[in-house]
Order: C-alpha cells, then structure tokens, then sequence
C-alpha cells in the first residue's frame, strides 16, 4: 500500500485567505480571553486538592459489590469537614467503573492533626458501608497547596518567557511579539475552558497548559520559517499575501499533526479514567485553539507590525571562476 487513502482526501495545495478575514477572528479571540479572564475571578477556579488543601481517599470493595456514594458523602459531612465530594472511578485491575470503587475528597480543618482526621474518616465510613479497602491517600496542607499554587503559576510564566526569548533571537522583536501572543491566547482560552466543564485544577491541569504552550510555539515556528522563506523569496509581493502563503504551505502538515495527537487525546480521555480526564480534555483543545493562534493571532501580528523587507534579503555572494571572481 502506497499510502493511507484517507490522507489522499487532505488536499496537497490550498489557497484559503486568512488575512483577509483576520481581523473578525481577532475581535472575536479578544472577547474571548476576556470572557475566560472574568471568568477565573467569578466563578472561578475548580482548585484540586493539590492547590486548595485538604485529602482524597479510594475506598473499594470487591467487584461485583456496589458502594452508595450518598450514604459516605452523608456520613462524612456528619464530621464537620467541608467541601466533601464523592464520585466513581474505574477499578485500577478492571478498567471499569461499576460502582465498586470511589474517590472521597474533604477539606482538612485548619489546625487539626492530618492523620487523626484521616484515620476518624477511614473509621466512620467503615461503620457506614462495611469493609472496604483504602488507598491513594494524599493529604495536602492549606500552606503547601498555596506554594504549588504560586509554583504553577511561576512555571506556566517562566515557559511563556522562554519561548518569547527564544523567538526574539531566533527571528525578530514583530516575531517574538506574534508568537507571545499567540501563547497568552491559548492559555488564557485553556483556563476559560477549566472553568466552563468545571475541570478539577491541579499538577496535572498545569502540565497539561506548560504541553500547550509547548506545541503552539512549535506549530507558531513552523509558520514563521516558511514566512520568513517567502519574505526572501517574494521581495515585491504584499505582506499580506506572503503570509497566506506561507500558512497554505504549511496548512497540511499542520492539519495532519494535530488529528493525531487529538486521536491519541480522544482516546485516553475515554479509556483514561477520571484522573486522565480532565488532562487529556485541556490538551486537546490546547493543541486545537494552538494551531488556530497561529493562524490567527501570531501571524496577523506580523501584518500589523509590519517587516523590513530588506532585513529578508539574501546578501550576493561572488562566484569564482577559473581563479577569477565576478558579482
């Protein structure tokens, strides 16, 4: 077989003009991010237990036994502790989620000793439901959840700045600007998101948004080399028009790497299990929202700014001839 027939469908040369309606995309990506900013201040983050304090027990019985998560949840609030949640998750031998395992996640009082509290919960629920087996218990404190919180946030910010210094050296100031840009956009949107589906914001949720950040700036790059090829190239034709060009020369390549990463996403989102979820979730539409900024919000950047086209040409080199040279 020459080659997967499905891929024969993706035509090999597209001529879409994207800056012609960049603008539109661009008011529209701006009252997003603005919607997604408000929203991480009202209603706001869905913090883990890892930002926000606190623990979360697995409690299972044997297969084919079910566990009534409202009777623990019921028991548990009869404690005093806050925020106190139950779901099911998949049984780690089987895969599947068939009601004979539960995650509990409470908040920890301040001040109380961690380990009594944990151990009461074990006891109360033992009284509630029967035997039952504990594990991945994790227990995070209100003052070290507060140092990952700003750890997170140093990380995610220290990325970005990495990446602008990267383009900055690599190509031009205009560059550097379009590309973060283009990153500020998708992490913002991706935050929106968290706080749309309520996703559970956690370690997991930032490397998540640090991969994002990662394959936009890959996805940007790629758009950027054949730009800066065809501002060398193309000395006369409008800027505008270079850059549909280069993003159509690049548009199947683009295309082709980011369905498979979002197939290979889909399916461990599905297959995953509830930790997985809401990572694979958050990159997916990471590596979407990235290939669009680079269409949309690095590139249209560059358009506004502005090139100097002589900083693109190539200096002539004299060709030697039998010991002489001539220009």
């Amino acid at each position: 077989m020459r080659g997967w027939p499905l891929i024969k469908l993706l035509p090999t040369k597209t001529n879409f003009k994207f800056v012609k309606y960049s603008r539109l995309f661009g008011v529209l990506s701006a009252a997003l991010c603005i919607a997604s900013i408000i929203g991480c201040f009202t209603p706001g983050l869905n913090m883990g237990i890892d930002f926000s304090g606190g623990a979360s027990i697995e409690i299972a019985k044997p297969a084919g036994q079910t566990i009534d998560q409202q009777e623990i949840g019921a028991a548990v609030s009869a404690l005093g502790l806050q925020d106190v949640g139950v779901q099911g998750i998949a049984r780690l031998d089987t895969n599947a989620i068939d009601g004979s395992t539960v995650l509990l996640r409470f908040q920890l009082p301040e001040g109380a000793d961690q380990t009594e509290v944990v151990r009461e919960v074990e006891q109360t629920i033992t009284n509630t439901v029967g035997e039952v087996t504990y594990s991945g218990v994790s227990v995070v404190g209100s003052k070290v959840s507060g140092e990952l919180f700003r750890s997170g946030l140093m990380a995610l910010g220290m990325a970005t700045l990495l990446m602008f210094l990267y383009i900055w050296f690599r190509f031009e100031p205009q560059f550097g600007f379009g590309a973060i840009a283009g990153l500020v956009h998708d992490v913002i949107l991706t935050f929106g998101l968290i706080v749309i589906m309520r996703l559970e914001f956690s370690l997991n949720m930032v490397a998540a948004i640090l991969t994002v950040i990662g394959y936009s700036m890959n996805d940007t790059v790629v758009v950027f080399d054949r730009l800066r090829e065809n501002l060398r190239k193309y000395k006369t034709m409008p800027l505008g028009e270079v850059i549909d060009l280069s993003i159509n020369e690049t548009l199947s390549r683009t295309v082709v790497t980011g369905i498979t990463a979002v197939m290979v996403l889909a399916v461990l989102a599905f297959l995953g299990g509830e930790v997985l979820f809401g990572f694979s979730i958050a990159l997916m539409f990471g590596i979407i929202i990235g290939t669009y900024s680079s269409v949309y919000v690095a590139a249209p950047i560059i358009l506004l700014w502005g090139v100097k086209r002589g900083e693109f040409a190539e200096e002539a080199k004299p060709i030697k001839l039998g010991g002489a040279s001539r220009p």
